[in-house]
């Protein structure tokens, strides 16, 4: 599954959730047109209030990474070009979150794009089997 919030993160849940629906959409895991779950049903999956999951399907309708289909449910938007920067956005918060991380654990920056170098020939490398 594609959600999951940790409430003794410090972060707000509905902050979580919003993040993690906005990267699953920005990387492909849920693609355009898939149907999300409705608010009760992922409320309940989360063991949130479904005020909660309501407010972050209204925000993120709002920024058109989804549509909701009155009666019929919730659904992954079509693509405009990667929601206007949303790919872009996750990936370069990501990149910041890591080069945070890795400061605040004494990585030289040498060090650091020593590390990222190896772990990028990996996944080349598992890439290249799942394309075989």
């Amino acid at each position: 599954m594609w959600y999951y919030v940790d409430p003794h993160s410090g972060v707000p849940i509905y902050v979580q959730l919003k993040e993690q629906v906005k990267k699953a959409v920005a990387g492909g895991v849920l693609k355009p047109g898939e149907q999300l779950p409705s608010v009760r049903e992922l409320a309940l999956k989360l063991t949130v209030n479904p005020n909660t999951v309501a407010k972050v399907y209204q925000e993120l309708e709002r920024e058109g990474v989804i549509r909701v289909a009155r009666g019929l449910g919730t659904f992954v938007a079509e693509r405009e070009e990667d929601f206007g920067g949303v790919q872009e956005a996750a990936l370069d918060k990501a990149l910041e979150t890591l080069f945070v991380e890795a400061y605040q654990l004494g990585a030289s920056p040498a060090v650091l794009q020593e590390k990222f170098a190896k772990k990028m020939a990996v996944w080349q490398d598992r890439l290249k089997g799942e394309d075989e």
